[in-house]
């Protein structure tokens, strides 16, 4: 799983009168921070806990490359093997309803949020927890891209899910802490939680806000460990961010992440960091994890169309020169820790 490093920023401030009761645990491959405002020490801590066990449960049956436990594979693990021998399997629900969405976005972005090529993500070595140099095999990632493994191969009958392709290998990991946060903000509501925050490794949701403030969090720096820029996350919204600067190792002077354009089948080598801010919808956190990569992906002329597409209004980019570019709704809501950051603004 990659990881995603948007800095929580905590106005933790004596003069509150009610709780902040805050959690962390490592899910998702990742760290998440869980801060709930307003409710009882008690009461806090049940449902932060809950959320984290529903967060760990998802997270054991989409893992793209580990067991449960051994000689048991997860349930996409299963699929994936049920993919390469041409066979249908019976999976759950929710994840049937995973695949449909996870298709339609794929398809909404001409192919560059894919899911399916979790073959060529394990060829770069990301299929691991720690990610060093592997030897670059062109003749095995051209062949898998020939192969054009996508979602849209990925047939649903009821509840049972079979490949047209047998190239096709899920990977989640794009998806899957969006699809958490909407969870769990779904959840938080119906337990009448008015304040929180939820944070899984940089994709963050808010509910409410923190006090008589509204949730403020901080924009990780991709080449520093500082935010770059902070701003107020109102009731609702989610913000994300994809960098190159967690999952990536070096090779004779390069750097290769692990966000890789399926069009070429290597990491996508312009873009350090790609931040969105997308407003309050039922898909918020999903959004705010799958509409980061095709603008992370794209040349800098396609950028803006790549946004659109999602309907992403507010974003910014630091390409691989650190050159910042936000835009114009975005800029209007950032605070720069540095006053005389240089930056352009999209029409």
């Amino acid at each position: 799983m990659r990881y995603l490093i948007i800095s929580l920023l905590l106005l933790l401030s004596s003069c509150f009168k009610e709780p902040l009761y805050h959690s962390q645990s490592y899910v998702f491959g990742t760290l998440v921070d869980i801060s709930i405002y307003g409710e009882t020490d008690a009461r806090a801590r049940l449902l932060s806990n809950q959320v984290l066990a529903d967060f760990q449960n998802l997270h054991n049956r989409l893992h793209a490359w580990q067991p449960i436990a051994a000689g048991q594979a997860s349930e996409l693990g299963q699929l994936n093997a049920a993919f390469a021998h041409g066979k249908p399997m019976l999976i759950s629900p929710d994840l049937a309803s995973m695949l449909v969405d996870a298709t339609k976005l794929s398809v909404q972005s001409n192919g560059l949020f894919n899911p399916a090529i979790g073959h060529l993500i394990g060829t770069w070595g990301f299929q691991r927890d720690e990610f060093s140099a592997v030897n670059i095999d062109a003749d095995k990632i051209s062949a898998l891209v020939k192969a054009q493994p996508s979602m849209s191969d990925i047939v649903l009958n009821g509840h049972a899910a079979y490949s047209n392709n047998p190239s096709v290998k899920l990977d989640l990991g794009g998806y899957a802490k969006g699809y958490a946060l909407d969870l769990a903000a779904q959840y938080l509501r119906k337990a009448q939680v008015k304040n929180a925050l939820i944070n899984i490794g940089g994709n963050i949701i808010a509910i409410g806000q923190h006090g008589d403030q509204p949730w403020r969090v901080g924009i990780q720096h991709p080449r520093a460990p500082t935010a770059i820029a902070t701003l107020d996350l109102p009731d609702g919204w989610a913000i994300g961010t994809s960098g190159d600067y967690q999952r990536y190792f070096m090779r004779d002077g390069q750097r290769y992440c692990h966000i890789i354009d399926p069009r070429s089948g290597y990491p996508a080598p312009h873009t350090q960091a790609v931040t969105v801010l997308v407003p309050p919808s039922v898909h918020a956190g999903v959004l705010s994890d799958v509409a980061s990569k095709p603008i992370f992906i794209e040349t800098a002329e396609n950028r803006s169309k790549a946004a659109q597409i999602f309907a992403i209004d507010h974003f910014m980019v630091v390409d691989a020169q650190s050159t910042i570019t936000v835009s114009k709704q975005l800029a209007k809501k950032l605070h720069w820790t540095d006053a005389h950051v240089k930056f352009a603004t999209l029409p």
